[in-house]
């Protein structure tokens, strides 16, 4: 579908989902500020701003995932296709694993049109800002980092291709958080191991596939390139970096090379984190600039985080949720569907079949072991199969009608937690919190007055009522 950001960025000013904002506006607040407004549009567009005051030539895009109308866009749907409806497509779209991959040689990769390996000065070349008013510095938000496993050179499958906050610290040096469950912590860890640097490189504005697939919890082993070459329908277009032997997005608005020093730590954020609030200072892993290569012309592309909702809400929605998923799918195919959509899976709803009595609990407890459960999955919500996870209204009406506190509410205390959460302490420690809003199956014993009211056909007069309304409006 899309070969970059700028074929996805055309798209969606096709469907009016893309707005440029030419006036001259100073970088802080006016660039934050766009960032809030354009998230708090139902439907939000994506915003280009062409005149930024100290930035001459210099573009910034934001909110380019921010709406369900773009997510859909970006899947080939109609953007008006409901949510729950992008999720199953999107799960066909998972099964298609692995894509294709193709190289494009380096000499002709419009990632590198532009090269720079002398007097490194990210200021000059990308027009940085500072994303939330206490933020400690600038800050990379929507990043594709690449990184290989020091132990495993040669396995393209085990490169890891995630998306981690980015400080930077100074004119050719970052700061990355890359948090204890992290690939790239792995792949630090590894290298820190041998005393060795570690190559890194750091891509700005992707192809939205791919930046959707880098922030998506997929097993170790899995190639983000892979998944996103098959959900996006196309070959992933690849090129060698300048420095290293890593991949690199080939159409990449920009490519940061460097190297990961080892074993220095310096003091990182506060930031303005994805719970709504911001996350203190950390001492993190340091990265030495090498290079930076970019298009002619290119789009600076990152991420405004304020207050839920934001666009990184809808970047980790549904590629949190189809993962999660499988995972449990594969052992329980009772499940219906899985809604992890808030805050990375903080709290999920699971809808499920309840085989027999217990059941749903132990739905709960498997998502609690996997990968990405283990830290973000803290409150869980069970409900049954005739129930749409995604719909609200339904979710509070099993809430209300099926849950028996002294039965189905349990409490899993001091288990991991995610550092990032404010309610998470010490951090990285917390508890699980599960509640079985399912109708209970023998043995566990019906509740009484469980009989449902069928619902009458509908739909008929679903688009005679909504045509009647329309014309009422317009009167």
């Amino acid at each position: 579908m899309f070969r970059d950001l700028r074929e996805f960025l055309a798209k969606l000013e096709e469907n009016g989902q893309l707005v440029h904002i030419k006036d001259s506006i100073y970088p802080e607040p006016a660039i934050r500020e766009i960032g809030r407004a354009s998230t708090d549009l139902p439907n939000g567009p994506a915003v280009i701003m062409d005149n930024i005051k100290g930035m001459k030539g210099m573009k910034v895009a934001l909110n380019v995932h921010g709406s369900w109308a773009n997510i859909a866009l970006m899947m080939g749907l109609d953007k008006n296709t409901p949510v729950q409806d992008q999720f199953f497509n999107f799960l066909e779209a998972w099964d298609k694993y692995p894509g294709e991959i193709k190289y494009i040689d380096s000499g002709k990769a419009p990632c590198h049109e532009v090269i720079v390996k002398d007097n490194i000065n990210l200021f000059e070349h990308i027009p940085l800002f500072r994303i939330n008013k206490w933020d400690a510095a600038c800050f990379f938000s929507k990043a594709c980092v690449i990184s290989k496993d020091p132990y495993d050179m040669d396995n393209f499958d085990t490169q890891n291709v995630g998306t981690y906050r980015m400080q930077v610290i100074g004119k050719d040096q970052i700061c990355i958080q890359a948090l204890a469950f992290h690939d790239i912590a792995r792949h630090i860890t590894h290298a820190e191991e041998q005393n060795e640097p570690m190559p890194i490189a750091i891509a700005l504005g992707n192809d939205p596939v791919l930046t959707f697939m880098a922030s998506t919890p997929i097993n170790y082993d899995l190639s983000e390139y892979k998944y996103a070459a098959a959900i996006n329908g196309i070959p992933m277009e690849l090129t060698k970096a300048l420095n290293s032997d890593l991949d690199v997005p080939a159409n990449a608005e920009y490519v940061i090379e460097g190297e990961v020093l080892p074993r220095v730590r310096v003091p990182e954020g506060p930031f303005g984190e994805f719970p709504g609030s911001y996350s203190g200072m950390r001492l993190q892993s340091v990265i030495k600039v090498k290079s930076i290569s970019y298009r002619k012309n290119p789009i600076f592309e990152n991420l405004f985080m304020g207050r839920p909702w934001t666009e990184i809400d809808y970047l980790m929605g549904l590629n949190t949720c189809v993962p999660l998923y499988k995972q449990l799918k594969e052992t329980m195919p009772e499940i219906h569907a899985v809604n992890a959509m808030y805050q990375h899976g903080l709290t999920t709803i699971v809808s499920t079949r309840n085989r027999f009595g217990g059941y749903a609990k132990s739905v709960a407890f498997r998502l609690a072991s996997t990968p990405h459960g283990i830290s973000y999955c803290k409150n869980i919500i069970l409900v049954d199969e005739d129930v749409d996870p995604f719909n609200l209204e339904q979710v509070m009406w099993s809430l209300s009608c099926r849950v028996r506190a002294e039965k189905d509410v349990i409490v899993i205390p001091n288990t991991p937690g995610m550092p990032l959460d404010p309610t998470s302490y010490p951090a990285g420690m917390g508890n699980k919190f599960i509640i079985d809003a399912t109708v209970p199956t023998d043995p566990d014993g019906l509740l009484r007055d469980t009989r449902l009211i069928d619902n009458p056909e509908s739909k008929p007069f679903e688009k005679v009522i909504a045509d009647l309304q329309k014309a009422a409006q317009e009167a």
